[in-house]
């Protein structure tokens, strides 16, 4: 059982890490760019882990995992794809995620699977989502958000989002909005608590609205300081850390229960690295058990999911309902 990994940064070396620990890959196969990151990488993974280089794809794999910059993405993943390999993507850029949702058809002909965002947000708060929709008769809207970064590329994509344009799905349509607008007090789990959020470019409606017909509203939002919304057309003016700080999100389900009308929040606290590292290499075990379909979808579209999220969970990452106070699922 051989995975190949793309991506050797922060989230991508927490991925290979928990496939190589799990006991159910045999060789976890790194590639990145930074030939010298890669190497060190295997190195801290000894036994069982190999550096790969090249496009190449071989059709015995069992599954490739994209854990490279945001832009860089859906052309590995279709090449996986015309090799008949099954694909975990962690890519939160909008125009990418949009270009992985047109392997709809060519990943059905192949009959694999082609799961998309597989991360912290999007990712873990698609499967809550589908989890919280369960104790409702009806989904009529689905609000996410989002704190904190991970590694530097995600730093780096949390800035640009701040300044592109988002999407909301609202009574059947698409609407465009300004990114940086519609500031929201948000309360996370402790110790976050509330934060400022606003929209941007975040592909998480693109991956939600499918899975759930029907669905009024869709939202999605980040948090953010007046500093990152005035700064975040221009380049970033100093690097960003090798890894963020703790992160949450939180994910607001509003719906009905027969004749009443009730209200659903979930989150989860955790870094985001860590977290996006949890989900992607739980998510690629689930798919090697074959516990996946054929197709382009999140995680909110992943069947059996409650054995998804049940995997992550015990993976250390802790999904939490709000009832007047955070509590564990």
């Amino acid at each position: 059982m051989r995975v190949v990994v793309f991506g050797a940064g922060a989230t991508g070396a927490r991925i290979a890490r928990q496939l190589r620990s799990s006991g159910e890959v045999d060789c976890v196969e790194i590639r990145d760019q930074q030939m010298d990151r890669a190497r060190r990488l295997v190195e801290t993974l000894g036994r069982g882990a190999e550096y790969g280089a090249g496009r190449h794809i071989d059709p015995a794999t069992a599954a490739v995992v994209i854990a490279s910059p945001a832009g860089s993405q859906a052309a590995i993943a279709r090449r996986a794809v015309h090799r008949g390999v099954p694909v975990v993507s962690t890519s939160n850029q909008m125009s990418e995620v949009r270009r992985l949702l047109t392997l709809e058809q060519e990943a059905q002909h192949s009959g694999v699977p082609v799961v998309i965002g597989a991360g912290f947000m999007p990712g873990l708060t698609g499967l809550l989502a589908r989890h919280g929709a369960g104790e409702l008769d009806r989904v009529d809207e689905i609000h996410v958000a989002k704190v904190g970064t991970g590694g530097p590329a995600c730093a780096r994509q949390h800035h640009r989002s701040l300044s592109s344009t988002g999407l909301d799905w609202r009574d059947g349509k698409w609407l465009r909005r300004s990114g940086g607008s519609g500031r929201e007090l948000v309360y996370f789990p402790d110790p976050i608590g509330g934060r400022d959020c606003y929209r941007a470019g975040l592909p998480d409606a693109l991956l939600l609205v499918p899975e759930f017909p029907g669905v009024d509203r869709v939202t999605a939002r980040r948090a953010a300081t007046r500093r990152d919304r005035l700064t975040a057309p221009l380049p970033m003016l100093r690097p960003p850390p090798a890894e963020g700080g703790i992160g949450a999100v939180r994910v607001e389900l509003r719906g009905r229960v027969g004749i009443e009308r009730r209200v659903l929040v979930l989150g989860a606290i955790e870094r985001p690295a860590v977290a996006a590292g949890a989900v992607a290499a739980c998510t690629t075990l689930h798919v090697m058990a074959g516990r996946a379909e054929p197709g382009a979808y999140g995680l909110a579209g992943m069947p059996d999911h409650l054995t998804l999220l049940s995997r992550i969970g015990n993976s250390g990452v802790r999904p939490m309902r709000f009832e007047g106070m955070s509590t564990f699922l």
